[in-house]
């Protein structure tokens, strides 16, 4: 018979890659887990782990015993989920993580209204790398996080995801720049018009910058950087400045918006936003009412 809490440590270390950073995730020690594998390996008569140079990697048995552990993993989440349902019991919590943008006008609608009954919700921000690793390392139970036409972002092993919506990249231009270019507000624009503006990029950290690096080498050039912010409200209020142009997803703009005019590209760029969450844990009624309100916040989102 094998053991689930072995299978568990399988399915971590393919996803971590090292017995350490298996260890650090699990909150055990390497000889632990060392000792957890070996046992796996006698109990189904298999090597699972073979040495490359210094590590370990999985064996062609290996892969496919965490599929199999993968799907057992996922059936056990969804069996303590149904138990949670009919226990009927008094509401958890639910740990989330958001990017910024999504946290600031998706969160408010989601979290609950003193007294009601709903689980209590604990919110971190994070950049959709940061919160696809918090939801590996079970620090949060559903992330928030977006992927770009340009740059698409893999399921994290193991997770499920519910799709929220798809929205515009648009270019944020001063009026001036607009007039200047023969756009009225809201007409298509054409990147390649823009390669000798001043460009107000994202942040390097965050992927909304690879996505402007990328939409810009598609039009033929490299954006001359005069400014680097990972808060769009910061270029938005430098583009109504004209200190440069800058490419911004609709749920970025701020509330307030002046001065700055926005045009779709002729090239669409799209962000899609999505919820992720491990794999069975949807049916837990606390999971189930923040995927069940993020679904309505963002069907009720300002356009």
């Amino acid at each position: 018979m094998l053991e689930v809490r072995r299978l568990r440590l399988l399915a971590e270390f393919a996803t971590h890659g090292t017995v350490a950073a298996t260890a650090e995730a699990l909150h055990l020690t390497g000889p632990a887990v060392s000792q957890q594998l070996a046992a796996l390996e006698k109990e189904t008569g298999l090597t699972l782990l073979e040495k490359h140079g210094r590590a370990l990697r999985l064996t062609g048995a290996g892969r496919l015993l965490v599929e199999h552990a993968q799907v057992v993993l996922a059936d056990l989440a969804a069996a303590q989920a149904d138990v949670a349902a009919l226990r009927q019991g008094r509401p958890g919590a639910v740990r989330i993580a958001a990017f910024p943008s999504a946290a600031r006008v998706l969160l408010p609608l989601v979290w609950p209204e003193p007294g009601a009954q709903a689980p209590r919700l604990h919110l971190v921000e994070h950049e959709p790398d940061a919160a696809d690793e918090a939801l590996r390392q079970r620090a949060v139970d559903v992330a928030v996080t977006h992927a770009y036409s340009l740059l698409p972002r893999p399921l994290p092993p193991g997770c499920e995801q519910r799709h929220l919506f798809d929205e515009p990249v648009e270019l944020a231009l001063h009026p001036d720049t607009a007039d200047r270019h023969g756009l009225a507000p809201g007409d298509k624009a054409d990147l390649a018009a823009f390669a000798q503006e001043a460009w107000l990029v994202p942040g390097a950290d965050t992927a909304c910058h690879e996505m402007t690096q990328r939409a810009c080498g598609a039009a033929g050039f490299v954006p001359r950087a005069v400014a680097r912010a990972s808060d769009f409200g910061v270029l938005t209020a430098l583009v109504a400045r004209g200190a440069g142009v800058a490419l911004v997803p609709q749920l970025a703009l701020p509330a307030m918006l002046e001065g700055v005019s926005l045009h779709p590209l002729h090239s669409p760029v799209r962000r899609t936003v999505r919820a992720v969450y491990r794999a069975g844990t949807a049916g837990h009624p606390d999971v189930a009412y923040v995927l069940d309100r993020l679904s309505e916040a963002a069907s009720g989102r300002p356009r």
